[in-house]
C-alpha cells in the first residue's frame, strides 16, 4: 500500500507538472504572436507612411546627397555615410579591445582579477547610455578639441571613442559565454601539446570559437547602428559626409530624433520613414545573419557527431 500510495503520488505531481509546463508553453506562443504582430505592424506603418513618396515620384529626393530643408534639399544619404562610418569605427576600436578582455578572463587573470574584471564588464551593460554622453561631453570633447587641433571636439572620432565604450559589454559578453561552451579537454589538450596562453587562444580557442566571434562583432555593429544619444551629444548633427575623424556627422538615429523634435508636416517629416524604414530593414539583416550563423554552427557540430 504504501508503494501503491507513493506511486499515485508521484503520477499527480507528473500531471500537475504536464498541466504547468502547457500553460507555459501557450504563454510563450502567445508572447511570440503577439511580437511577430507587433513587429509586422511597424513595417506595415512604415511602408505605409512611405508609399506617398514613390507614388508621387520625390522618393529621389529623398535618396539624395544634400540635405538643406529650407533649400529645398531632404537628402539622406549623408546621415546614412554617417552611420555607417561612426559605427564601423567605433567596432574597430571595441572588437579588439574585448578580444583582449577575453584573452584574460579565459588564460591569463585567475581567481579574483578574473572576476572583478568580468563584473566590471557587466556593471557596464546597466549604465545609461545618456551617462557616456554626458561625460564625453564634459571629459573627453574639450580634450579632443586640444589634441586635435582643429574642429570643435563634437566629431566622428569623438562619437567613435564614446561608442565604442558602450558596445564593448556587448561583444565581450557574447564572446564570453561562447568561449565558456569549450570543452575542457580541448584546453587540457592545449596545455599538453605546451602551447602557452598566448599561443591557445590564437590557434585553439579562437578558431574553434570562430562562429561566436562572428556573432559577437555583427551584435556589436547592430547596437553601434541602432544607437541615438551618443550620436546626438557628442557626433555634432552635422549632415555631411564624414570626409575626416574631426570632422561633425549626423547618423540617421540623431536625423529621426532632431527632425521629431522639431517638424511634423515638411517633406523632412516624410524622410523619417525612409530612415526609419532603412534603419528596421538593417536590424532585420543583423538578426537574420545571426539566426543563419547560429544555424549553420549547429549543422556543423551534427555532422562532426556523425
Amino acid at each position: 500500500m504504501p508503494c501503491r500510495d507513493r506511486a499515485e503520488e508521484i503520477w499527480v505531481l507528473f500531471r500537475a507538472s504536464e498541466k504547468s509546463e502547457s500553460w507555459i508553453e501557450w504563454g510563450l506562443l502567445i508572447a511570440t504572436c503577439i511580437s511577430a504582430v507587433a513587429i509586422f505592424a511597424i513595417l506595415a506603418l512604415l511602408v505605409a507612411f512611405c508609399m506617398p513618396l514613390f507614388t508621387l515620384g520625390r522618393i529621389g529626393e529623398v535618396l539624395s546627397f544634400h540635405w538643406q530643408p529650407t533649400g529645398g534639399y531632404f537628402g539622406i544619404l549623408p546621415m546614412c555615410a554617417g552611420s555607417l562610418a561612426l559605427s564601423l569605427l567605433a567596432l574597430s576600436m571595441a572588437f579588439p579591445a574585448a578580444m583582449g578582455i577575453c584573452t584574460l578572463l579565459h588564460v591569463l587573470a585567475r581567481g579574483f582579477f578574473a572576476r572583478f574584471l568580468l563584473s566590471l564588464v557587466r556593471f557596464m551593460t546597466a549604465i545609461p547610455t545618456v551617462v557616456y554622453g554626458f561625460v564625453s561631453v564634459f571629459l573627453l570633447v574639450p580634450r579632443m578639441r586640444e589634441w586635435l587641433g582643429a574642429g570643435t571636439g563634437f566629431s566622428l572620432l569623438t562619437a567613435a571613442l564614446t561608442l565604442s565604450l558602450l558596445i564593448l559589454p556587448t561583444i565581450v559578453l557574447v564572446l564570453h559565454a561562447r568561449l565558456e561552451q569549450i570543452d575542457p579537454v580541448l584546453r587540457l589538450a592545449s596545455e599538453a601539446l605546451g602551447l602557452t596562453p598566448i599561443q591557445q587562444m590564437r590557434h585553439v580557442l579562437f578558431p574553434v570559437a570562430s562562429r561566436g566571434i562572428v556573432v559577437a562583432a555583427v551584435l556589436g555593429m547592430g547596437r553601434a547602428v541602432g544607437d541615438t544619444l551618443i550620436s546626438l551629444m557628442v557626433a555634432g548633427n552635422a549632415p555631411q559626409f564624414p570626409s575626416s575623424h574631426h570632422h561633425s556627422i549626423c547618423t540617421l538615429t540623431a536625423h529621426v530624433a532632431l527632425v521629431v523634435a522639431t517638424d511634423s508636416h515638411s517633406m523632412a517629416y516624410q524622410s523619417l520613414f525612409v530612415a526609419g524604414l532603412g534603419l528596421f530593414l538593417a536590424t532585420g539583416l543583423i538578426t537574420l545573419f545571426i539566426r543563419k550563423s547560429g544555424r549553420g554552427g549547429r549543422e556543423v557540430r551534427r555532422e562532426k557527431a556523425f
